[in-house]
């Protein structure tokens, strides 16, 4: 049965404009409105995080917004105090919506006397008192295994598919997702079978770690409308020189779909100067000036998906029907039309 209490909001610093969309989608959605819960999150003189809830949250459903992008500590390390303030509050639950799950790529020993961070991570959170997670194109599925605890894990391929076919409609036809790299094919074919697509892969080898030394493509790109799909862009360098590759082999243009833009270092001047005509990423991050400013880098909104997600986890229904187009349609109505 639906909870008797209204569902709370509370975001931290990591990415406080999303924040505010999903609750102004909530309210569209519910029809009454739905507020952040006047806090603060601040920092002593020595970096520690202080937080402070204005508003009461005793018997409460709460959810605190927080992707635990860059700067990863103090994002995380916020998400962590926050949780700590609503238990010790008596919040009836606690769900952290997480659109962007940090150390992620840490999530298996690559090597002896490595950690496994996202295993610790897991452990923390839920240390903390959190109950539920709510996410976004985990890197690594398995991750969901380290939680004793629900893990909703929403996928941005309908969101996808849905502005693929709206700006791509008058090429469908020649329009080919490729994968970047052998692990990402799940992905990639997931998204092709969404817009009845076929599927290539970028095959790179490495001679040492961080250098590439050859790029093979699997299938045959000629004439075709290269989508190159995967959830994590850092510093874009294997991203413009699969592009190139691409180019090289006969591809008319080539895009990319990238759910988290982290984009780092000279990620953005590398994407600004590289052969793809665009490369859109989702606002699960939020967009550094450098990022805005760029002529070829587009920005999804993700709000709709979460604002419905979050509601379908307040009230009790389904959080998987989200991962059809048809469900998903509706609520994107006016941003895209197919």
């Amino acid at each position: 049965m639906p909870n008797l209490t209204d569902p709370k909001l509370i975001s931290g610093n990591a990415n406080k404009p999303l924040a505010t969309a999903i609750a102004r989608r909530m309210s569209m959605h519910r029809g009454m409105s739905v507020d952040l819960v006047d806090a603060r999150v601040e920092r002593f003189n020595d970096g520690e995080i202080f937080v402070e809830m204005y508003d009461n949250v005793r018997g409460e459903d709460v959810f605190i917004i927080q992707p635990t992008s860059n700067p990863a500590n103090d994002n995380l390390m916020e998400l962590l105090i926050m949780s700590d303030a609503l238990r010790r509050s008596s919040a009836q639950r606690i769900t952290a919506v997480i659109p962007y799950f940090g150390y992620a790529r840490q999530d298996r020993r690559t090597k002896a006397r490595t950690p496994i961070t996202a295993k610790l991570v897991a452990n923390m959170l839920v240390e903390a008192g959190v109950e539920r997670i709510l996410t976004m194109d985990l890197h690594a599925a398995q991750i969901q295994g380290f939680f004793d605890i629900p893990v909703d894990n929403l996928y941005a391929s309908p969101i996808f598919a849905l502005d693929i076919m709206t700006h791509f409609k008058d090429q469908m036809d020649d329009v080919m997702i490729v994968s970047p790299d052998v692990g990402g094919v799940a992905r990639a074919r997931e998204l092709a079978k969404r817009i009845n697509a076929p599927l290539s892969i970028v095959d790179k080898r490495r001679e040492k770690p961080g250098e590439i030394a050859e790029m093979t493509i699997i299938g045959n790109v000629e004439g075709k409308t290269c989508i190159i799909v995967d959830d994590i862009c850092d510093t874009a360098g294997t991203l413009c020189k699969a592009a190139e590759v691409l180019l090289e082999n006969g591809a008319k243009e080539v895009h990319s779909y990238i759910t988290h833009g982290v984009l780092s270092g000279p990620a953005v001047e590398r994407v600004t100067n590289s052969v793809m005509k665009s490369l859109v990423i989702t606002d699960t991050i939020e967009a550094t000036e450098p990022v805005l400013g760029a002529p070829n880098i587009r920005i999804v909104p993700t709000a709709p998906m979460f604002a419905q997600a979050t509601l379908n986890i307040w009230n009790g229904t389904s959080v998987s029907s989200l991962f059809d187009v048809d469900t998903l349609g509706p609520i994107y109505e006016g941003l895209y039309s197919v």
